[in-house]
């Protein structure tokens, strides 16, 4: 492989919603060659960023910091998120907060204003729970309230379902119920967008934990329904059908002896609905980019 051969494998890929897995390889490959041979950040930070979607997290926590170490500015986040979470076995809030705020507090464009809020709110997050600094319940709705304002402001795209599912929820302690469900439909609008192209985990399950949580709000109708109410619908046994070129689909949820609930889509088993998720297909495509020809949703049992 040469520099110009990787150069012409990434920007053929990086056009693509979805890669097969002899793609994927290749833009892995294609990447790894890059970083080894030009030293350029912004492909370290590519890498770590793929691995994390891949949930490799001690890949991606080894090309971040490579990433940092060549002067990434762009790595902090996702450095911040692996300790938030403590993705590679250890929690350290400490570092977390540390990094979060290096990305809220930079003076600069280089890095955007998504990525910017996105640092903002796990700060408010970090003061609600009272994770490394003292817990404050009105420092964190302080945050959120005007991360909201920054995003109402602009038409740049921004986090908007992170920032109104953390305000719908404030909203609701304060009895604020019907500006609660627009925004959490607001934010379910976002995120059936952004898994059009890109099936990320942290995606799927924050409108998996927004649509439980919009169903407190309202009543379920099983005449009017689509493929992520199934995150709500098939938490008990049922037989789902919907058409896609016109032709019918089953899911199926069904308990196991575990208590699990098994989720078969046509003639195909998953282990559970977040499995179902980041595996179905239809095609050569994914079953959330195929979001808006999905139709004929039913109930058949």
């Amino acid at each position: 492989m040469t520099t110009v051969e990787a150069r012409e494998i990434l920007e053929r890929l990086e056009r693509k919603s979805s890669l097969n897995e002899e793609e994927e390889f290749e833009l892995i490959e294609a990447l790894r060659y890059m970083i080894e041979n030009t030293g350029e950040s912004k492909y370290s930070e590519w890498l770590g960023g793929i691995y994390y979607d891949k949930r490799m997290f001690d890949l991606a926590l080894k090309y971040y910091e490579l990433a940092e170490a060549q002067g990434s500015i762009w790595a902090w986040n996702g450095l911040g998120y692996i300790w938030y979470y403590g993705r590679t076995g250890a929690v350290d809030y400490e570092k977390a907060f540390s990094y979060f705020s290096k990305v809220k507090d930079y003076v600069g464009d280089e890095i955007g204003e998504f990525t910017r809020i996105e640092a903002s709110f796990k700060i408010a997050d970090m003061y609600k729970n009272g994770f490394y600094v003292e817990k404050s319940e009105d420092k964190y709705v302080e945050i959120i309230e005007d991360l909201y304002k920054q995003i109402n402001d602009s038409d740049a795209f921004l986090p908007i379902a992170e920032v109104y599912t953390r305000l719908a929820s404030i909203r609701v302690k304060q009895g604020k119920v019907e500006e609660a469900i627009d925004l959490y439909f607001d934010a379910r609008n976002d995120l059936v967008f952004r898994l059009k192209y890109n099936r990320f985990f942290g995606d799927l399950n924050r409108i998996n934990w927004l649509v439980n949580d919009l169903y407190k709000l309202i009543e379920f109708d099983k005449t009017d329904f689509d493929l992520y109410d199934l995150f709500y619908l098939l938490k008990d046994e049922h037989l789902v059908s919907f058409k896609y070129k016109r032709k019918k689909h089953e899911i199926e949820s069904r308990k196991s002896e575990e208590g699990e609930m098994n989720i078969r889509f046509d003639d195909k088993w998953y282990r559970n609905i977040s499995d179902f998720f980041i595996k179905a297909d239809l095609g050569k495509e994914s079953i959330e980019h195929e979001y808006d020809s999905l139709t004929d949703w039913r109930v058949e049992r």
